[in-house]
């Protein structure tokens, strides 16, 4: 790549190339439905299919396809060509309108979560203006949402769009009071991704791997991440290569890839973007996954997604920086330079104090996959209790305002509203906390709890919509207030007082915060299983339905999705190693028990005692074999009672009490044999051999 400014974007119509090829008036009508939400009229249509068309077919393009996110959790597109016939029967490139607006997929192959039968099959995508559309593989990709013939949404998208909405009219609100100037209010998510790299040829023998992409067994190697000696570390030049690839196809896509660097377990990285609105940043971040696993096959890697490949060291992430800004460019969680700005942004931060508080259960559900479970609590992921970690200072500051007395910190000076706080928060003056599952840093939320092979879209549904929730109750109140600063003032003091028992600044991992936290009420949702009842609760429902972001059918949907996914995934990875054990693990284990066996009858044989290495040996060999053999029998048992059951209220339950815990009893006995049996007997690949690659 020669020059990075000139080839960032250069396969993104973005505005840019929007002014430069299309008629004013045009491109301005286009914008009114970019950022006005105004309906977008076929003429206008017309136009803007024919301009992408031209530049599409200027920059290699054959096709195009309505490129959307079902809630499979990664991204579809169905393509057709620009090619078709004129009257002569010779090839034209053609791109209507219609063409560009509306697209017709099949529905009922995607999940639905009973929205769709498999003989309703009509389904519709629908361009999404605020996102650029782009070009991959040689194909138009134009970012649309997806629903049913009946309207229900059926992707991801739809609804972080309904719930920027629902943020953006209540924030607006809350300026409104405070006399802010601002048309727009939007949320910026920067997703830091963390993810695997292993040679190919190593994880291609792996079959859990190739199924599940995470091992499910393994013995713990001589060396895992106790030397601290990976992260930040010099970067391989193979990784090196990689890497330098990856930034440059993001970059060509409009990714601003920032950040690269080695994460703290072996062959973990992270690549972290620079900020951008919630959807488009989305949309960015499902680009990043799946280049990342197109490059790393041209370099002879996997990259893996999946939360907790390996056991033993860390599992991946993908930390959601979430800010709110105006169109003005101002973050409102940017504390200000004055007692007004102050209290606009304290009001703000008491909102999500409240918010995260009230809605710990959807939170937790927004991350609650199979894989996630395994990650979360161990190697500086975040536990499944949900705090938020405001630090020192500013939570000595709240302590203030709920006591009211002044702020002993330096500078500080009592606003007009009767509130004692610093007129200006400088930025890091504590400490990070990487326990903490929702933690305040300077200007921005980071929840990290997110798993890095999950979109999130989910998270950030979630967060925008508990967060506009918040807001409208404060709008609600502060509006019918006779005087505002008086009325401010009893807010923000009753809001912390309430609300102060989700604030955590300690270790997330001690047997005592699970203990404090059992005190304060707050919950611990373990486990997708433990989560599940209460998504479609009848408060959750009721707030979602309040801002008009789900339906209480969406909102079933969602749920029942999530339970059979998260019972067939159990599932699998217990075939997966119902199969392992028994084609591979047992004959090894066998193999190397007769070839001590023969040893020892040749040496009785000639009248010689066998060494004790070679008698205990086969003697501990033969009780694994037969523990791994009963174990295997009863998690074929279980198994087959989970993929019966799946669909059914109780299928997650099993997974969780039953299933998981025979896989962990397989697991125990089969990296323990691993141990043992003479190296090159084993029929994989270890974790030394995965995690310790050659360049």
């Amino acid at each position: 790549m020669k020059n990075i400014t000139e080839e960032f974007g250069s396969l993104v119509f973005d505005r840019g190339v929007m002014k430069k090829m299309l008629p004013e008036e045009v491109y301005r009508s286009l914008k009114h439905t970019m950022y006005r939400g105004e309906d977008l009229d076929i003429t206008v249509a017309n136009v803007v299919a024919g301009a992408m068309k031209e530049w599409a077919l200027a920059n290699g393009a054959t096709h195009y396809t309505h490129w959307f996110q079902p809630m499979t959790g990664i991204t579809a597109e169905k393509h057709d060509s620009f090619l078709a016939p004129d009257e002569k029967g010779r090839a034209i490139a053609e791109f209507s309108g219609k063409a560009l607006i509306k697209g017709e997929p099949d529905a009922s192959s995607f999940p639905s979560g009973g929205l769709r039968a498999t003989f309703e099959a009509r389904g519709y995508t629908a361009w999404d203006p605020t996102s650029c559309a782009f070009i991959k593989d040689g194909s138009l990709c134009i970012p649309s949402v997806f629903c049913s013939y009946g309207g229900e949404a059926l992707d991801k998208k739809t609804p972080l769009l309904r719930s920027a909405q629902a943020l953006n009219v209540q924030a607006l609100r809350i300026l409104k009071l405070f006399g802010t100037e601002a048309r727009h209010v939007e949320a910026n998510v920067g997703p830091e991704q963390e993810y695997f790299l292993i040679d190919k040829e190593m994880f291609m023998k792996r079959e859990d791997l190739v199924v599940c992409g995470r091992t499910l067994f393994g013995a713990k190697p001589p060396k895992g991440q106790e030397l601290e000696d990976h992260y930040f570390g010099a970067i391989k030049p193979r990784v090196s290569a990689f890497m330098k690839e990856l930034d440059e196809e993001l970059w060509k896509l409009g990714v601003f890839a920032k950040t690269r660097h080695n994460e703290a377990a072996p062959c973990q990285h992270e690549l972290a973007p620079v900020y951008c609105s919630a959807n488009t940043a989305t949309d960015h971040n499902q680009l990043t996954m799946e280049t990342m696993k197109k490059v790393a096959d041209r370099h002879g890697f996997v990259c893996i997604l999946q939360e907790k490949p390996f056991n033993g060291i860390n599992g991946s992430g993908k930390h959601d920086n979430w800010s709110i800004s105006t169109d003005k460019g101002v973050n409102l969680l940017e504390p200000g330079s004055s007692p007004h700005e102050n209290a606009q942004f304290l009001l703000f931060l008491c909102a999500m104090i409240k918010a995260v508080d009230e809605h710990q259960d959807l939170l937790r559900i927004s991350v609650a996959t199979a894989g996630n479970d395994l990650r979360l609590g161990k190697s500086e992921a975040p536990p499944a209790i949900i705090s938020i970690f405001l630090g020192d200072e500013i939570t000595h500051i709240l302590e203030c305002i709920e006591k009211g007395v002044p702020y002993d910190g330096r500078g500080s000076e009592q606003m007009e509203i009767g509130l004692h706080v610093l007129p200006s928060f400088p930025k890091d003056t504590t400490d990070r906390n990487r326990t903490s599952p929702f933690a305040f840093t300077g200007n921005k939320f980071e929840f990290r709890m997110p798993g890095s092979a999950m979109s999130v879209a989910g998270p950030n549904i979630v967060i925008n919509t508990i967060f506009a929730d918040v807001l409208m109750q404060f709008a609600d109140e502060l509006e019918k207030a006779e005087n505002f600063n008086s009325a401010l003032n009893s807010l923000i003091r009753r809001t912390v007082k309430e609300h102060k028992r989700i604030i955590f600044n300690g270790d997330g991992y001690s047997a005592e915060w699970e203990r404090e936290a059992e005190r304060r009420g707050l919950l611990n949702l373990r486990t997708t299983a433990d989560a599940l009842p209460y998504y479609a609760s009848k408060k959750n429902v009721e707030l979602f339905a309040r801002h008009g972001v789900f339906t209480e059918k969406e909102m079933i949907s969602r749920r029942d999705i999530l339970a059979e996914a998260y019972c067939k995934i159990v599932s699998i990875e217990a075939l997966t190693m119902c199969d392992m054990a028994s084609r591979d693990i047992l004959p090894a284990i066998g193999g190397y028990i007769t070839e001590l066996a023969d040893t020892v009858n040749a040496l009785a044989a000639a009248g010689v005692s066998a060494p004790r290495h070679e008698s205990e040996t086969l003697e501990k060999l033969c009780a694994l074999s037969d523990g791994i053999y009963g174990s295997l029998g009863k998690l074929r048992e279980a198994t087959e009672k989970v993929r019966a059951a799946i669909g059914e209220a109780e299928c997650p339950a099993l997974c969780r009490d039953v299933v998981l815990p025979l896989m962990e009893e397989l697991r125990r006995g089969a990296d323990e044999a691993e141990t043992i049996v003479k190296r090159g007997s084993w029929p994989f690949p270890t974790y030394g051999d995965l995690l310790y690659y050659n360049d």
